[in-house]
């Protein structure tokens, strides 16, 4: 799964994206420094992994993880072909879920490129020009539906009806992702369009180091105007991030963001809001050999997060054992959990909680 970094051009995109991963994507004050798409696997910090292989002690510890894809700045016009738009677009499409970063600081000596501090414009320029694509999407599909319908095909006309709402919708500058949709409508009509405007979005307020606890005035405009899309609002420092992310002493870090009056590291936050805005949750297996967190659909089925860790665990399924995470930490281990009559045994129609710890039984 991945979750594509967008934003106009020196609003902080690559320096967060650094902050987010090991690679270390090029970063300047300059227009366009982004060109080709940067992607980063990251780590998803979760504390249960770290308290189950204390219990465990196990050889190693496999963390989940997420994509990171940080794209370049988009411009006016992009959805035209401006400034390479026809190329970042196209990569924004092949994206799960979009992080937005607004600039929400003054700084005379970062330009902007549209000459001033303004993150609602910013945010509606890039608004703009994502619904201008899925506006030309649409009525590409709508010229072939509309011949379907007419000759009195009945799902071509409820595909019609349901085109022809996100065109009006579009049209008057509205995302797809703010309209109401029922769960089969929009699994069947509305998802195979891939749509830019109908991904996830949380918009990630850049601020300044004495506004990265409570934010100010720039990320209240932001909150305001974005309250009916049904998203996150994530207020970041993300000059100040780049800083911890040099200290390669935990010590030193602790007390860097104590001095700031933060409890972690915003790019923690974020990555772990990246992973619900994907909707992903995390499973457990705890073994001598290894303590991992396994990623898998919010809603999974037993047999379906069976074989994320092994196609032949899904065909083969015969049943989990299952262990809840406050279970294990509780007991203490899987045999004490046991002892105790807590360790479930569930079927094929068992929909996986987050943070089950599970043992799978297969035979093929």
């Amino acid at each position: 799964m991945k979750a594509g970094i967008v934003g106009l051009p020196n609003v902080g995109k690559s320096t967060l994206f650094n902050c987010l991963s090991n690679a270390k994507a090029q970063s300047a004050n300059f227009p366009f420094c982004t060109i080709e798409p940067n992607v980063g696997v990251v780590n998803v910090p979760d504390p249960r992994l770290t308290q189950l292989s204390d219990l465990v002690s196990p050889e190693r510890v496999v963390p989940a993880t997420v994509e990171i894809v940080d794209i370049a700045g988009l411009v006016k016009g992009a959805s035209k072909g401006e400034g390479l738009g026809n190329q970042f677009l196209a990569n924004i499409r092949e994206t799960d879920a979009i992080l937005h970063v607004l600039r929400c600081f003054d700084n005379d000596n970062i330009v902007h490129v549209d000459g001033g501090v303004d993150p609602i414009r910013d945010k509606e320029t890039i608004d703009m020009e994502l619904q201008l694509k899925d506006l030309e999407t649409v009525e590409k599909k709508l010229e072939k539906v509309r011949r379907a319908a007419k000759t009195g095909n009945k799902e071509a006309q409820k595909e019609l009806e349901v085109l022809t709402q996100i065109q009006d919708n579009l049209n008057r500058g509205e995302s797809v992702r703010s309209m109401n949709w029922s769960e089969e409508v929009h699994a069947q009509l509305v998802k195979p369009l891939q749509l830019i405007t109908d991904k996830p979005v949380m918009y990630v307020c850049n601020v300044d180091e004495g506004s990265a606890v409570s934010g100010n005035a720039y990320v209240e405009k932001v909150r305001a105007a974005v309250q009916n899309e049904n998203a996150e609002v994530l207020v970041l420092a993300v000059g100040v991030e780049a800083d911890i992310n040099e200290l390669e002493d935990f010590e030193e870090r602790k007390m860097f963001l104590e001095d700031l009056g933060l409890d972690e590291a915003g790019a923690a936050k974020l990555i772990r809001s990246a992973y619900r805005l994907l909707k992903q949750q995390t499973y457990f297996t705890a073994g001598k050999k290894e303590v991992r967190a396994w990623t898998v659909p919010i809603g999974a089925s037993a047999p379906q997060a069976a074989g994320v860790i092994h196609t032949d665990f899904e065909h083969g399924f015969i049943r989990a054992e299952v262990i809840s995470f406050n279970d294990y930490i509780q007991y203490g281990s899987e045999s004490k959990v046991k002892e105790a009559g807590k360790m479930r045994v569930e079927g094929k129609a068992y929909t996986i909680k987050d943070g089950d710890v599970v043992h799978f039984l297969f035979n093929v």
